[in-house]
């Protein structure tokens, strides 16, 4: 005979169904959670790099390729044509002021200079024979002159008496008129050899100038040939270090070929290039930063060459600490020209993540969880990019290159 079941039997049994379907449910749940974390994508952290969103200062800058050189740097040049026959100084030694550096071969100069001297003493002599010839030629039209004054005297003479004769009637008409066309014709050849020796004056000066200048020539010729090879022994005026000498004993040197250099290596400054392209944005005055050895040094622009050269353009900059130890003779350095800064800005370091648009997907790393996030960029340098919207101070995102997992909207990221 059936017994009837007890409420408390039916209330545990209830209780026990309860349990059941709560365990299938959460194994159900667990299961579809493990499902989804199979197919979730991962990352491992050793593969990434990330960084802080901070605030700080960005410079946008351009940027330079560049070479640290002297502040100071005489170049030293061959006066002559001439071979190189000792060099007395050795490259990295120091230099007094009018020290010898490097001597060159007299023997062609002085020879030269020899000739010079010989012509000029020929000079003088053709300007005594000038001197003699001239004074005689004039001489001659003084005298011609002196005959001529004495002949119109003695016209003059005639004439009067030719007239007296005509009044007293011992003479004629015919007389007179012939005495007077002598006269006449007698004072013209006197006008004309005063103005012959005005011109023999004005002539022989004109002479003894164009002379006299051809010897000044020779004289600045002789005198600069005498200073070039006084210099055939190579000095400097200025102390410093030599960089570099030319040390081909015989070697064959042109006039202006470069036999040394002196640098002053207490101060430095930076020749750097840059593309044409940015020739526009530079401007005198402009603040750069120039990074040698993970050292950052402050300065302008202070020379911008007008020329351009393989598409390049070379400025020069100067440094606010330009004798930091850091700085060394032929250092390539970076350099950076600062364009724009932005003060009290939000920014994150730069890195492979970025692609140089304002707008772009990062990752940002929360709870071991890589999120996809749009983010606006806005002026960047070597160092920082500037962040407009999409992050706040504090937020970690991923510097490393993920563009390969642009499509998935969160990535695991693996211990």
């Amino acid at each position: 005979m059936d017994r009837a079941i007890s409420s408390a039997t039916q209330t545990q049994r209830r209780r026990h169904r309860w349990l059941l379907a709560a365990a299938g449910l959460l194994l159900a749940v667990a299961a579809l959670l493990a499902f989804r974390a199979v197919l979730q994508p991962g990352i491992s952290r050793t593969r990434i790099l990330t960084a802080r969103v901070e605030t700080g200062d960005v410079e946008a800058s351009l940027t330079a390729a560049g070479l640290v050189i002297p502040g100071r740097e005489a170049v030293l040049t061959s006066p002559i044509q001439s071979t190189i026959r000792r060099v007395a100084v050795q490259v990295g030694e120091k230099v007094r002021p009018d020290q010898t550096i490097l001597e060159l071969d007299k023997e062609l100069t002085s020879s030269a200079l020899a000739k010079l001297q010989d012509g000029q003493q020929q000079h003088r002599n053709k300007n005594s024979q000038l001197q003699l010839s001239l004074e005689k030629a004039l001489n001659d039209l003084q005298s011609q002159q002196q005959v001529q004054q004495v002949r119109v005297r003695s016209l003059q003479s005639a004439l009067r008496d030719e007239q007296y004769l005509l009044k007293v009637g011992g003479g004629t008409a015919e007389s007179v008129r012939q005495a007077e066309l002598s006269l006449k014709v007698a004072r013209l050849e006197q006008q004309r050899l005063t103005e012959q020796i005005r011109n023999q004056r004005a002539a022989n000066a004109a002479d003894v100038r164009e002379l006299g200048f051809t010897m000044q020539i020779q004289d600045r010729s002789i005198a600069e040939l005498a200073g070039k090879l006084s210099q055939a022994n190579v000095s400097s005026q200025q102390a410093g270090v030599l960089t570099w000498v030319n040390e081909d004993i015989g070697a064959t040197v042109q006039p202006g070929d470069v036999l040394a250099r002196v640098a002053d290596l207490s101060s430095f400054r930076v020749r750097a290039t840059i593309s044409d392209a940015y020739a526009d944005a530079l401007h005198l005055g402009d603040a750069v930063v120039v990074r040698l050895n993970g050292t950052d040094l402050r300065g302008a622009i202070s020379t911008i060459s007008p020329a351009v050269d393989k598409g390049v353009v070379t400025f020069y900059a100067r440094l606010h600490d330009d004798h930091h130890p850091a700085l060394r003779a032929n250092l390539r350095a970076d350099v950076f020209v600062v364009t724009k800064a932005h003060h009290h800005a939000v920014r994150v370091k730069n890195g492979p993540f970025y692609q140089g648009g304002k707008e772009q997907a990062v990752f940002v790393v929360r709870a071991g969880k890589a999120e996809r996030r749009a983010v606006r960029f806005g002026d960047s340098n070597f160092d920082y990019v500037q962040v407009l919207s999409g992050l706040q101070p504090g937020d970690e995102i991923v510097l490393s290159d993920l563009k390969d997992y642009l499509d998935n909207p969160v990535l695991t990221i693996n211990d």
